[in-house]
C-alpha cells in the first residue's frame, strides 16, 4: 500500500513565499522562524493566498469558508503583521508582504510579547547573516533589487543640489507620503538579542503610505508628522546613518537609516559588493588628495568598506597616508563628506545615471523577469481573474527593454505574448 506525505502548513507556506521574486531559501531555520510567527492552520491558510492584493470574498472562497470567518481570519493575521490591510479605491484589501523587506522586519518593529523575539532574532541572526543564502539570493539574483540608497541631501552643494530629483531625496518621500510611521529598527532590535547591537537609535525604522497605515493602525508603528519624519532623518543623519529605502520613484513605502554594523543592507552591500546589491545614489565622492589629512574618519564612516587609506608617498613624509575610494562599491550616500572634518570630500554626479523602477508593479515585474518568475504573476489567482491587474503586468512588460521582453516571453513559451510583443515593437519601429 503507498504511503503519502502529507506536507504541513509551513513547508506549503515556504513553496507560496518563494513565488515571490525576491524569494526564501527553504532551510531548517526558515521552518523555524514561521513556526514562531505563524501557527499551523494559519501557515495552510496563508499559503494559498495570491502573490497580488485580494479581497476578503477572494480568500473565503480560496479558502472555502463563509465571508465572515475568513474576515475574522484575515484580521488576526494583519494584526500580528503577518499580513497588511490596504485601503484602495474604498475597498479594503489584504496582501502577503515578502518576508524582506515585510513580515521578517515587522516581528520586531516593537516590543512584544506574543512571539519569541529573542528566538527570533537569533534565528534572523543565523538565517540572514550566516547562513548567507537568503541575503544573497535577495541581493544578488538578477540586476533590479529591492532597495536603494539616498544620498544625505545637506552633503551637497547648491550647485549638485540642483541635479538630485524629488524621488531621490528622502525628505521629499517623507514631505509627499499620505501616512508616516516610525517603529523599531528590526537589524538592531535583532541584534540586541545577540548581544551585538551598537549605539545608533532604534526608534526611527520609518514606513510610508498604505504599509504604514496599516502598521499604524495595528500598533506595530507610531504615527509622526511632516516636522517629526524631517527631524527624525535630521537625526539619522548627524549619527552618520544611511537612508536605505524601496527602489522605486513613487509610493515608497519604507527607509530604513542604516548602520554599517548591524543592518543586512549595509552587510550585503560589504559581501557582494561587486554584485551591486543595492542600487546606488547618483553620486560619487571626490577626494582632494592635497588637501587629505588621512585621518581616516570617512573609512571608520563608510558602511561599506569604500573608502580606505593608503600611502601618500611623500618622501617627506614616509607613514602619511590619504584616502581613496573604491567607485565600484560606493553607495554614493554622503555619509563620507559629511565625516571629513577638512571638507575635502565633496560629491559629484556620476558619469552614467542611475535607473529607478517607475513604482512597485515595475520594479517587481523587472524582478520576476529577472529571476524567472513571471510565470508566478501572470498565473497567480489574482491576476487572471483581473483584467486591470493583468493589464499592469502586461503594461510593465511591454515598455522593457527588448532584452528583458524577449526573457520574459520565454519564460511565459506563450504565443500571444510574444506576437503582442512584436506588434508593439513594430508600432514602434514604425513611428
Amino acid at each position: 500500500m503507498a504511503h503519502h506525505t502529507v506536507k504541513s502548513g509551513h513547508a506549503a507556506l515556504t513553496e507560496r513565499l518563494n513565488r515571490f521574486p525576491q524569494g526564501a531559501p527553504p532551510s531548517e531555520l526558515l521552518l523555524k522562524i514561521l513556526r514562531i510567527l505563524f501557527q499551523e492552520r494559519e501557515a495552510e491558510l496563508v499559503s494559498l493566498l495570491p502573490i497580488r492584493p485580494f479581497t476578503v470574498e477572494k480568500a473565503a472562497s480560496l479558502w472555502k469558508v463563509p465571508v465572515v470567518e475568513a474576515e475574522r481570519t484575515l484580521n488576526a493575521l494583519a494584526d500580528k503583521a503577518l499580513l497588511l490591510d490596504i485601503e484602495r479605491d474604498g475597498t479594503i484589501q489584504y496582501l502577503l508582504p515578502p518576508p524582506m523587506a515585510g513580515f521578517f522586519e515587522f516581528s520586531m518593529m516593537r516590543i512584544r510579547e506574543d512571539v519569541d523575539q529573542k528566538a527570533l532574532g537569533e534565528l534572523f541572526y543565523q538565517y540572514l547573516t550566516v547562513e548567507e543564502d537568503f541575503i544573497k539570493a535577495l541581493s544578488t539574483d538578477g540586476e533590479t533589487q529591492l532597495g536603494r540608497a539616498f544620498v544625505d541631501e545637506t552633503a551637497l552643494t547648491p550647485e549638485n543640489s540642483l541635479e538630485v530629483l524629488d524621488y531621490e531625496r528622502a525628505s521629499e518621500v517623507i514631505r509627499t507620503a499620505t501616512h508616516r510611521g516610525i517603529g523599531l529598527c528590526y537589524c538592531r532590535h535583532k541584534m540586541e538579542h545577540i548581544g551585538r547591537a551598537c549605539d545608533a537609535p532604534r526608534d526611527i525604522c520609518m514606513t510610508f503610505n498604505m504599509a504604514a497605515a496599516s502598521l499604524i493602525r495595528h500598533g506595530f508603528a507610531r504615527e509622526v508628522d511632516v516636522a517629526e519624519g524631517l527631524d527624525l532623518l535630521q537625526e539619522a543623519r548627524d549619527r552618520g546613518l544611511v537612508q536605505f529605502g524601496e527602489n522605486q520613484q513613487h509610493q515608497v513605502n519604507f527607509i530604513c537609516n542604516c548602520c554599517g554594523c548591524c543592518c543586512e543592507a549595509m552587510i550585503a552591500a560589504r559581501r557582494f559588493g561587486m554584485l551591486h546589491p543595492v542600487h546606488t545614489a547618483n553620486f560619487l565622492p571626490r577626494i582632494d588628495t592635497e588637501a587629505c589629512t588621512g585621518c581616516g574618519k570617512c573609512v571608520q564612516a563608510c558602511p561599506v568598506e569604500a573608502m580606505a587609506l593608503v600611502s601618500a608617498n611623500d618622501p617627506r613624509q614616509p607613514k602619511k597616508q590619504k584616502a581613496v575610494l573604491r567607485e565600484d562599491i560606493c553607495l554614493g550616500c554622503g555619509v563620507c563628506v559629511r565625516a571629513c572634518n577638512v571638507g575635502c570630500i565633496d560629491l559629484v554626479s556620476r558619469p552614467q545615471r542611475v535607473i529607478t523602477p517607475v513604482d512597485s508593479a515595475h520594479r517587481v515585474v523587472l524582478m520576476a523577469v529577472e529571476r524567472g518568475k513571471l510565470q508566478h504573476l501572470i498565473f497567480d489567482t489574482h491576476a487572471l481573474a483581473s483584467h486591470r491587474a493583468m493589464a499592469a503586468i502586461l503594461g510593465v512588460i511591454l515598455k522593457l527593454p527588448p532584452l528583458k521582453q524577449a526573457l520574459a516571453s520565454k519564460q511565459m513559451k506563450s504565443r500571444y505574448l510574444g506576437a503582442l510583443i512584436s506588434k508593439v515593437s513594430g508600432i514602434k519601429m514604425g513611428t
